[in-house]
């Protein structure tokens, strides 16, 4: 980060979740567990996508890049959580707060992305059948891939710049778990009158952008289904959208908690709960949510195995 003159702190100090040492030897053997098995799952869903030629579609496309996506915005935080159990306070260097937060932003706006991206390939899918395949090609799916990485890379670059800006002098002890925006602001002793407005205008561009995506998709798809005369095909189209609807509504739900419901109205212990939701429950949910729910999926996941046991 760029040294000011009122500048003095070098270093922040992550409070965590708590300083109670029995809990601290808990939380590290869950959290550590938790992290091997977000790993193992989605590196997994990678693997299967990579390599079974019945998956190799647009819709599995995107979610091989969302279980990256995942695992990216898991390892952002969760390796330093679970460091910081063991030494009960984490002291990480100025830059680095800064890049655990931008790489934060990052994975979480292509989270956002990918999900809008998801949704419209189902309508277009259940709409427009007859011109998926020209609608969908290749091409239009490396750019809607390419756009969402972009996207998360410019609301990262804007919050990066915004805390470039910025002077802190005075105490350095962030009561979180990682460095997110809004403690880092608490600390600063620069005018932040101006300066938290702009990442908020970002996010809450990119979360009105996508929620008008998935909505407006969801809409089309809901009065495609309704028009269908025949029960199983209903069912079948409904059941294509049923894995993306849940991870829609885990995400979006504790995105809105965090940066949409008026700050008064929960603590910071609660934001801690909420924060520990989306960036390791939801990318450890997301692989058993698409395996479990899918067909496709299960019968790679199937035979996988049985060329690995035979």
């Amino acid at each position: 980060m760029e040294a000011g003159n009122h500048t003095s702190v070098t270093e922040f100090i992550l409070l965590g979740l708590t300083e109670d040492p029995t809990l601290c030897g808990i939380f590290f053997v869950l959290f550590l567990g938790i992290y091997v098995i977000i790993l193992v799952g989605n590196i997994t869903i990678i693997i299967l996508i990579a390599s079974c030629s019945q998956l190799h579609s647009p819709m599995y496309l995107f979610l091989g890049h969302l279980a990256f996506v995942d695992i990216g915005c898991s390892t952002s935080v969760t390796p330093m959580m679970i460091i910081g159990f063991l030494r009960h306070r984490l002291a990480l260097p100025v830059a680095g707060c800064e890049a655990q937060l931008c790489s934060m932003v990052m994975f979480g706006s292509t989270d956002c992305f990918l999900l809008a991206v998801m949704a419209y390939d189902r309508c277009v899918a259940i709409c427009l059948p007859l011109f998926y395949s020209t609608r969908m090609c290749p091409r239009v799916c490396v750019l809607l891939v390419g756009g969402s990485y972009l996207g998360g890379c410019v609301n990262a670059w804007t919050f990066g710049s915004c805390l470039l800006t910025l002077s802190f002098c005075g105490p350095n002890q962030i009561d979180h778990f990682f460095c997110d925006f809004s403690p880092l602001l608490k600390l600063s002793c620069s005018d932040v009158s101006t300066i938290e407005i702009i990442p908020s205008i970002s996010s809450g561009s990119i979360l009105v952008i996508t929620v008008s995506v998935i909505s407006l998709s969801y809409i089309c798809i809901l009065n495609t289904i309704l028009k269908m005369r025949s029960t199983e095909g209903r069912h079948k189209a409904f059941s294509t959208c049923t894995s993306h609807l849940t991870a829609v509504t885990l995400y979006y739900g504790t995105i809105t908690f965090i940066y949409v419901m008026p700050k008064s109205s929960y603590s910071t212990e609660q934001n801690r709960v909420v924060s520990v939701f989306y960036t390791v429950l939801i990318p450890m949910l997301n692989p058993l949510i698409y395996s479990l729910r899918n067909r496709d999926v299960k019968e790679a996941l199937r035979k996988a195995m049985v060329r690995i046991y035979s």
